[in-house]
């Protein structure tokens, strides 16, 4: 598996987005034993980051599911986990009704943080991403909490997640040089709308996470070399799947981009992670940029 730099950590060029096992549109949902072996198939196939949240729970009162089946994976797996990178995220919240929220205070982050320590088994969090703006704050002061739990050692590194550039500008202010290590926003052949964040984080060596990086979980992922005939083409012409020319499309736009697709099936993270080895032509990989959004 290629690598590439994550703040301090040098991790797979595909990781896994570990929310479909959770929460995903259908709300249909793997037994915990398929979901384990999805995660050990990741590993397997060299993926070394492993993407998830507070929130990816099938209900309101079981928030911190998907971090406690990344742990049962992580704990069950038979191979070296030394290199691996979890990445979590909070600041949404979830209450009775399944209502949701947002919450960047520091007691509310600091609670976070603990709960997401305990489901996760860990001492420290790798990479810790505020999930979405809590719009009732004001935005530097927001990331100060997440820079203070930095200091506190509770996490490693800190990333943001929806954010637009003029954000993305004031976390790289707040935090200080070097100190955002990653941007997580959608970005897909149908929602190409975070060019503008993608270009922002290649200059400044910010890593960019899309997600949903095949178009979501609703059948988009399923169905997009049929929504987007190019990328079926070019991949009957490679003899691989659709959602490989995809992703491996993406990986060419910046060495910042580290798709996260996700995955309930250990057979779709088994072919996305391939993705990292397949060479596109640039004619190809201009006709994939023709298609889909702005660019």
């Amino acid at each position: 598996m290629q690598t590439r730099q994550l703040g301090p950590f040098r991790v797979s060029a595909i990781g896994l987005g570990a929310m479909p096992m959770s929460m995903n549109d259908d709300k249909r949902y793997p037994e915990e034993s398929q979901a384990i072996a999805t995660i050990h198939a990741a590993l397997d196939s060299g993926v070394t980051l492993i993407d998830t949240a507070d929130i990816y729970a099938p209900t309101w009162d079981s928030m911190g599911h998907n971090e406690a089946l990344v742990r049962k994976a992580m704990a069950s797996y038979a191979g070296n986990t030394d290199e691996v990178v979890i990445a979590t995220k909070g600041g949404i919240t979830r209450s009775e009704g399944n209502v949701f929220g947002r919450n960047a205070t520091m007691p509310y982050l600091r609670e976070a943080v603990e709960k997401s320590l305990r489901n996760l088994g860990a001492d420290v969090i790798d990479l810790y991403q505020w999930h979405r703006p809590d719009r009732s704050m004001v935005y530097a002061d927001a990331i100060a909490n997440f820079k203070a739990l930095q200091d506190e050692g509770k996490i490693k590194a800190v990333g943001i997640s929806n954010a637009n550039v003029e954000e993305i500008q004031i976390a790289v202010d707040v935090l200080g040089e070097g100190g955002l290590v990653s941007v997580q926003n959608e970005f897909s052949p149908k929602f190409r709308c975070s060019e503008d964040e993608l270009d922002f984080c290649a200059e400044r060596g910010i890593a960019f996470l899309p997600w949903s990086p095949l178009g979501g979980t609703g059948g988009a992922a399923r169905d997009v070399g049929e929504q987007f005939s190019v990328f079926g083409e070019i991949g009957r012409e490679h003899g691989v799947s659709p959602q490989q020319v995809v992703l491996a499309w993406e990986l060419s736009l910046s060495e910042c981009v580290i798709p996260i697709p996700g995955a309930r099936r250990p057979e779709s993270i088994i072919d996305s992670a391939k993705a990292a080895d397949l060479n596109l032509s640039d004619d190809e990989l201009q006709r994939c940029s023709a298609t889909g959004g702005r660019r």
